[in-house]
């Protein structure tokens, strides 16, 4: 095995040992021992990847974000010639069931980071993965638009930048465990199908 695959790998055990154990234990809970113990690495090894727990746990949220994002390119790929609308959409879809999840790892982490943002440190790595998490959102609309799927009338970063917002205040919303009667993930959903989808009038840029 090749160095950098031998990395890689590593680094993917302790992104899914420390993933297992936040399931487990929650943010708070975890400590880096647990990590040590469940991946098998010792902590200088852990330190060869990150400077703290708390930037190992963002490594998990982006480890997350990437494989939402392999999906979709994945189905856009895999379309070939005959590019469609739904679906790349429905990848999109199917990954904000977790969204208003007290469960999910991504919501653990982003709550408990957001517990500590008074430490200027950790208010950078989040608003780090904010900016990511949009910029991502920008990229699957563009490679939308660029195969005709996604309409071009709407400016694709402040759309990006729209869903990325509601995603979040979905996200804090079932952390505190207030339920939406009015406006939920289904909701949410067919909301960013209107606008995305080809041929809708109401999402050009006088709406965004």
């Amino acid at each position: 095995m090749k160095q950098e695959e031998r990395r890689e790998q590593t680094k993917r055990i302790l992104l899914e040992s420390t993933e297992e154990l936040i399931r487990e234990k929650g943010c708070s809970q975890t400590t880096l021992n647990d990590i040590m113990k469940r991946s098998g690495m010792s902590k200088g090894a852990i330190f060869h990847y990150v400077s703290s727990k708390d930037e190992l746990f963002v490594h998990v949220l982006k480890a997350r974000l990437a494989e939402q994002n392999e999906h979709f390119m994945s189905e856009v790929n895999k379309q070939g010639d005959i590019k469609e609308f739904d679906g790349p959409m429905n990848t999109i879809i199917n990954s904000m069931s977790s969204l208003e999840s007290r469960d999910d790892v991504s919501n653990l982490i982003l709550m408990y980071l957001i517990g500590k943002s008074d430490q200027p440190e950790i208010a950078d790595i989040v608003a780090g993965f904010y900016k990511e998490a949009t910029a991502t959102s920008k990229q699957w609309i563009v490679t939308g638009q660029e195969a005709g799927v996604i309409t071009d009338t709407i400016d694709a970063e402040r759309t990006a930048e729209l869903f990325e917002l509601l995603s979040f205040g979905l996200r804090m919303r079932g952390l505190i465990g207030v339920k939406g009667n009015v406006f939920s993930t289904k909701e949410y959903s067919d909301f960013i199908t209107d606008i995305l989808r080809p041929g809708n009038k109401e999402g050009g840029r006088e709406g965004l």
